[in-house]
This record gives structure tokens, sequence and C-alpha cells, in this order.
């Protein structure tokens, strides 16, 4: 197993190398990146000659902060949500704690960190992350606990730190109402993986105003492009599509669910944008999809466990049906 492979999914040029590129075309299955892109994209024409204009930033975390259910001056646009949990060590400077199994970056945010199996109340003042939905396992923990955990943390003068790249597709799980100056809670969105366009690289810090201060000094007055600005501009602002999508992304997630039901997996999680199986031929079966052009995500730390993003079309769906069924 090449480990490009089990690091981040999306590696198609390795996987076009590694297995070869003649034949049907390939299928990437392999993150969690909504497969129906928020199509109005392809008409703006952003001014690639100018700096990006700090009155749209300031329109577009306003329109943003709504779309969260946030107070514009407790957010900040960052150039994907993954750079802005990279920035967090710098910015809290405190030891951390990360829950296991995890989005891999987890790890490697905090300079001293430690992986959980589940929630421990710090013996010190610390950072404590998690996914919520989590990654790769699709496991959301329920608001009400996360509130207590919070309320826990706070005491000690600990930070309850969720990544939530993951719930546009689920609002009712975030905790972005509970954001507030007072509170010890930041919480990162993603915008990339619900609208279908990682490549704009786009997210936003959800937290306090000496957060959300921290945040701005670190990355000055540019911190996305202007691409970026009038894409979340104009996609933050189109509710019907964003409920279009949702529901498209829920429906095809059950279509997912039947075909891996079909073939005797036990599709896990509730995140709609994958699903995971455990099965002692998971690598087995992630090189037999992949002689047959469909890349899906395995992982090292557990070999049993192989991961399925969304069919972007039927025929994408019958594809993977018939792989499966040819084992």
């Amino acid at each position: 197993m090449k480990e490009q492979f089990t690091w981040h999914g999306g590696r198609l040029s390795d996987a076009r190398a590694h297995f070869g590129d003649s034949g049907e075309p390939w299928i990437d299955l392999s993150t969690g990146i909504s497969p129906f892109p928020w199509v109005d994209a392809a008409d703006i024409l952003p001014d690639w000659l100018a700096l990006p204009d700090p009155a749209k930033l300031d329109k577009m975390e306003a329109i943003a902060a709504q779309y969260y259910g946030v107070h514009p001056a407790n957010i900040c646009a960052v150039p994907g949500s993954e750079m802005g949990l990279r920035l967090l060590d710098p910015i809290l400077a405190l030891p951390a704690l990360y829950f296991t199994p995890c989005y891999r970056t987890h790890a490697d945010i905090f300079r001293d960190s430690r992986g959980i199996s589940g929630f421990q109340t710090p013996d010190r003042p610390s950072a404590v992350l998690l996914a919520n939905p989590n990654n790769p396992d699709g496991y959301v923990v329920p608001q009400e606990t996360l509130k207590r955990w919070l309320e826990d943390l706070e005491d000690i003068k600990s930070w309850l730190i969720i990544d939530e790249a993951f719930a546009d597709v689920m609002p009712g799980i975030s905790m972005a109402e509970m954001v507030d100056d007072n509170r010890r809670l930041i919480l990162t969105r993603s915008f990339g993986k619900f609208f279908g366009l990682a490549g704009v690289r786009l997210g936003f810090i959800l937290g306090p105003k000496r957060i959300v201060s921290a945040y701005r000094k670190l990355l000055g007055d540019w911190p996305v492009s202007g691409g970026a600005l009038d894409i979340g501009i104009a996609a933050y602002s189109d509710h019907p599509s964003t409920n279009e999508m949702r529901a498209a992304i829920t429906d095809r997630a059950a279509q997912l669910d039947d075909i891996l039901h079909r073939h005797g997996y036990t599709p896990l999680g509730h995140c709609p944008l994958f699903r995971l199986i455990e099965t002692g031929s998971a690598l087995a079966l992630f090189e037999r999809l992949a002689q047959r052009h469909i890349l899906t995500r395995p992982f090292d730390g557990n070999l049993n466990w192989l991961r399925f993003g969304l069919p972007a079309d039927d025929d994408a769906l019958e594809r993977l049906d018939r792989a499966l069924l040819s084992g």
C-alpha cells in the first residue's frame, strides 16, 4: 500500500500513476467533498489584477456570520479550515488533547498533544480538539453532550475546539449558537466541502473576539483571494441552492448505503458526505476498486477500514455497484 493513499484523500494523480489511466475514467470517492458543487461559481469572474478588497472581506464575513448564526465580530475568514486549525498552536499556546480516531491533521496541530479515545477533563489548562461530525467514522456527538464538556473545560480555563468542517449538511448539530466572547469555544468551518469547491480554499474561525483578533493579526490584510471573496459572497447568499444541495447529498448518501448493504457491508457513521465500512478485506477491496479506476480511502491506522465518498451521478453509482459485485 502506497502511503499517499492513506495520508489524505484526493490523490488522483498518484492513483493514475500507480494503477494506470487507460479504460474508464477515474471516479474519485476518496474525499468527503460534495459531488454537487454550487453551480453558479462558473459565472463569477473575479478581478485577478486587484488586491482583495477589504470591504468585500467585511461583506463576506457578515454574510457568512448570518449563515452560521454568529455575530460578525466573532468570525474570521481563513484560507481553508485546515489552515485555521494549524494556526491554533501559536494562538492558544497550550498543550492539547485530540480525539481519536480523527482527521489526520488533528494530530499535527499542537506541538504538545496526545490522542484520547473519549472525553477526559485535562489536569491543567489545555485545548481539547474534536471533529463533529467526526472524520473518518462519521460519529456525531450530541449538542447537549458538547455543552456539558464545554462547561467542564471552562471551569479549569481550558478550551473546546470543534472542527465542524462537515457540519453544513447537518446544521442542527453545530455549536455556533454557543459562540460568545465569554466562552472558551472555537469552531472551524469549511466552505469547500459542502459547496463542492475545495479549490477555493476558504474557511472560517468562529470564536471570541480576542481569538478572531489574533487570527487577523497572523493573517494580515488579505487572508483569502479576491476569487474566494466573490464566490463566498454569492454562495452564502444563495439559500435556495443551499437547501437543494443539502437534499441532494442526503439522497445520494441513502443510495450509497443501499449499494453497500446489498454487497454485505454495513455503512458506519451519520455524516451524509461519506460512509465508512469495516471489513477484514479492506485493503484488498481498495486495490480491487482502484484496478477498476474507483479511488476510495484506506487508513494505515486501521487496516480494516475503507471510506467511500459520494458518487457524483447514476453512472458512478452503477460502476461502483458492478465493481463491488465482481469481487
